[in-house]
């Protein structure tokens, strides 16, 4: 039951109204009789035509409703509408513009803050073609003649700042209270309005904004009045309203399609989520000791406000230059209080699981916004992006190329320039999105860039119109995310590229490129793939960065020759096939042919950042841009259309290309136990200070278990060697873990074939030189095949048996050696 009343004399007016003036009124009894006298007199002297005055006194307890009745029994184009109780400025503002019939609308707080003069500035405005003229007192122009005090001031535009950031980005102020609409507009718009606070103001201009409507931003005079009603914490309710309102106005497409990722990523990592701590993905190799390892470094450099940068905890005493190695700062540092409360396995599994899905997510969403507003094509789309055998075989073991979310905002803000709407604003943001990419991951960022160039290469050229409008805009914003985004990685570059540790580039061997037939294979993990065929075409299950399978090509295929009158679908053409090309590498073979061919990444391998770059990675840019290929022809066949058959052919087509590559979840098995020695802290009887720990062999970047014994004893000791990307020889080529010393290789090869050499005099001088350069306080030799030679030679090399500690064999080096 309604708990408004409408107090009018005959009214004057009706369909022919040329504007309705409301406002809003709540215990105004001192300032209201003022401001209805000097609005008639206005609207009187002025050309305005017919005019009506809508009072709505939102359940005052002083004479507001008394005062506004006498004006409206004096003048009957003034009208009343009382509310029996206070709620709210919202409200208030949508009763009065409901009941309003003027082909425009203004509408005004009681206290002409900006004086009703400022209508004819207002009017000249959306004379021009707007479909709303608001007050401005942030616009170059307005005049602020009596200011609030300095600190209610700052809280106020410190909360408008925020307000239109996050609702209504390019209006510098969305709470002057001086607003003119056109009247039919305004009337849809608040008739769809849900809020009753102050928040009501952004919630219609968002409405203006994604019906297309203009809307004019104009100077205004304004003066504080006290007895303001506006306090600086209804900035905070403000912001609260509108959280809530976005929340509401989630699509449910868009919340199943991001439940479905999640738990679709959920369920791909099922077999290590039943136990993070003890369960390990065997498709890693040594990756997930490594990563884990990583984020356990940077929380605890994080707890002791330690260089973030550098570390050595292992490889000591020369360290690990961590800039160099993809520690991923930009999730791990965040997610550091996790991983002191529950370690590293659970803070790694939560950013690879949440990690993928976000991915997904962010495509889907940049997918639906720019090219097809299906939400189930999109949703296809996305999940082709982020769950493609590629993303797959690396969501074994490299975080840095399955956390892509900022890609897809990086793409979006790069078009967005290209609209050349607001370079300015888009450029800072684009440039913090780069800077926040490196730090998540700067090869993937190349990649993507790489991508992009090709795509936007194919588009000017077949569609040259928008490439001429566009070029210059995204020249001056990319010019500007450069100037946003240097100042705050040079220094982290510089470490990273000349810091302690540094290298100049990663050798990755003679196999680091896709094989042709890689395309059309199926990858491990896909329900129609082997492990044979795919160990025949990769480098390993980390690196199956192809393997899409021939359904899909076929598939593709027919899509492009379907769609091709489209510039997009050229485009994206042109992204695929340059892409799957430069991934064959600096030469292949043409497969069931001897004959070797040059590659176009022969330009691109000894060039500065691509000299280090894996060529095959270059095969998952394929991944989105077939995404968006299947996302288009789904949004086709999914239209109503009048022969349902060809829709049905065509789905079932996209079935059976997609569901020879749907993924398994990935193998976990149970985790090798750290030694008691470890576990139970009984190393630290037997190490002193500023002492290494030397596991045997010696840790490298195929056996690098003893990481996992470092973070399960709380990074309580240093270690020589690991598994990092580290320089090696006076030209500092970048391989994969410590330089090699004689001790650890001869350790080393003990341990692979399990043959006890001759220990001569010259090999013991050269292990009391390693374990003095090492720092070494205790040696220690756990359970694993070939650890009897492994014990005889060290024996032998240390001149002395060692003892059986805890699980563990042990040479304490304090007492003699």
């Amino acid at each position: 039951m309604s708990t408004e009343s409408r107090v009018s004399a005959q009214p004057a007016v009706g369909l022919g109204t040329d504007l309705t003036v409301v406002i809003p009124a709540y215990n105004e009894e001192r300032r209201l009789g003022p401001t209805l006298d000097a609005v008639r007199a206005h609207l009187d002297a002025s050309d305005q035509g017919e005019w009506e005055l809508i009072v709505v006194d939102d359940g005052s307890t002083d004479r507001t409703a008394e005062i506004a009745a006498e004006a409206a029994a004096a003048d009957p184009r003034v009208q009343l509408i009382r509310g029996e109780r206070n709620r709210g400025k919202g409200h208030a503002l949508r009763s009065g513009v409901l009941a309003s019939r003027g082909r425009r609308v203004l509408v005004t707080d009681a206290d002409l803050a900006a004086p009703i003069e400022e209508l004819d500035h207002l009017d000249k405005a959306l004379a021009e073609g707007p479909t709303a003229a608001i007050g401005s007192r942030a616009r170059p122009g307005a005049t602020i003649g009596a200011h609030q005090h300095r600190l209610r001031e700052l809280l106020g535009r410190t909360g408008n700042f925020l307000i239109r950031s996050v609702a209504v980005p390019g209006i510098r102020d969305t709470q002057c209270g001086f607003k003119l609409f056109d009247g039919d507009r305004a009337r849809e718009a608040f008739a769809a309005s849900r809020l009753r606070g102050w928040g009501i103001d952004v919630e219609i201009l968002q409405y203006f904004r994604r019906a297309g409507w203009p809307v004019a931003e104009v100077p205004v005079r304004w003066s504080h009045q006290e007895g303001s009603k506006v306090r600086p914490l209804d900035y905070v309710r403000v912001l609260a309203e509108l959280t809530a309102l976005k929340a509401r106005a989630v699509r449910r497409a868009d919340l199943l399609a991001t439940f479905c990722f999640l738990a679709l990523s959920f369920v791909l990592y099922s077999g290590r989520w039943t136990s993070p701590d003890h369960r390990y993905l065997i498709d890693s190799m040594q990756d997930q000791n490594q990563w884990e390892w990583f984020f356990a470094v940077t929380a605890e450099n994080v707890r002791h406000f330690d260089n973030p940068l550098f570390t050595t905890l292992q490889n000591f005493p020369d360290g690990v230059n961590l800039m160099a190695n993809t520690v991923m700062l930009g999730l791990s540092v965040p997610l550091a209080p996790l991983t002191w409360l529950f370690g590293p396995a659970l803070a790694l599994n939560v950013a690879m699981t949440g990690g993928l899905a976000a991915t997904a997510v962010s495509w889907y969403r940049l997918i639906a916004k720019r090219l097809v507003p299906h939400r189930g094509a999109a949703a296809v789309g996305a999940g082709l992006a982020a769950f493609a055998p590629p993303m797959i075989s690396h969501a074994n073991a490299h975080p840095n190329f399955i956390v892509l979310f900022m890609i897809p905002l990086i793409i979006e803000r790069a078009l967005r320039l290209c609209e050349g709407t607001r370079v300015v604003r888009d450029g800072v943001i684009l440039g913090l999105y780069t800077t926040y990419q490196i730090f998540l991951g700067e090869e993937p960022l190349l990649l993507a860039v790489l991508g992009m160039l090709l795509f936007a290469a194919a588009y000017a050229l077949v569609r040259r119109d928008v490439a001429r409008a566009s070029w210059r805009p995204l020249a001056r914003g990319l010019g500007i995310a450069l100037a946003v985004a240097l100042p705050l990685i040079a220094f982290p570059l510089y470490w990273q590229f000349f810091g302690p540790q540094s290298y100049k580039s990663v050798l990755h061997g003679d196999h680091a490129n896709n094989s042709p037939l890689a395309f059309l294979a199926f990858a491990e993990r896909s329900l129609a793939g082997s492990k044979d065929t795919a160990d025949a075409l990769a480098m390993n299950p980390t690196e199956q960065n192809a393997f899409y399978g021939w359904p899909l090509a076929a598939l593709a295929f027919a899509i492009v020759v379907r769609l091709w009158a489209r510039p997009v679908v050229k485009a994206l053409t042109v992204t695929v096939l340059g892409a799957a090309l430069l991934s064959l590498g600096q030469k292949f073979r043409v497969p069931l042919t001897d004959v070797v061919l040059p590659g176009p990444w022969a330009l691109l391998a000894d060039r500065p950042l691509f000299e280090s770059v894996i060529e095959a990675r270059v095969g998952m840019v394929c991944a989105p841009a077939l995404g968006m290929l299947l996302a288009l022809a789904l949004a086709r066949l999914l239209t109503p259309r009048p022969t349902p058959a060809h829709g049905y052919a065509g789905l079932a087509a996209v079935a059976v290309a997609l569901l020879p590559i749907v993924p398994a979840p990935l193998t976990a098995v149970d985790r090798v136990e750290v030694p008691p020695y470890i576990a139970e802290g009984t190393w630290r009887d037997h190490l002193g200070e500023d002492e290494t720990l030397v596991p045997i062999p010696v840790p490298d970047a195929a056996h690098a278990e003893a990481l996992h014994w470092q973070t399960t004893a709380g990074l309580g000791f240093r270690l020589p060697g690991g598994y990092f990307n580290g320089p090696w020889g006076p030209d500092r080529v970048g391989i994969y873990g410590p330089s090699p010393r004689h001790t650890s290789n001869l350790l080393r090869q003990v341990s692979e074939t399990g043959r006890i050499p001759r220990v001569t005099p010259a090999w013991r001088a050269a292990a009391r030189e390693d374990l003095k350069f090492w720092r070494a306080g205790v040696l220690v030799l756990p359970p694993q095949p070939n650890d009897g030679q492994l014990r005889t030679t060290v024996n032998a090399l240390v001149g002395r048996p060692g003892q059986w500690v805890n699980g563990v064999w042990v040479w304490d080096l304090h007492r003699g050696s």
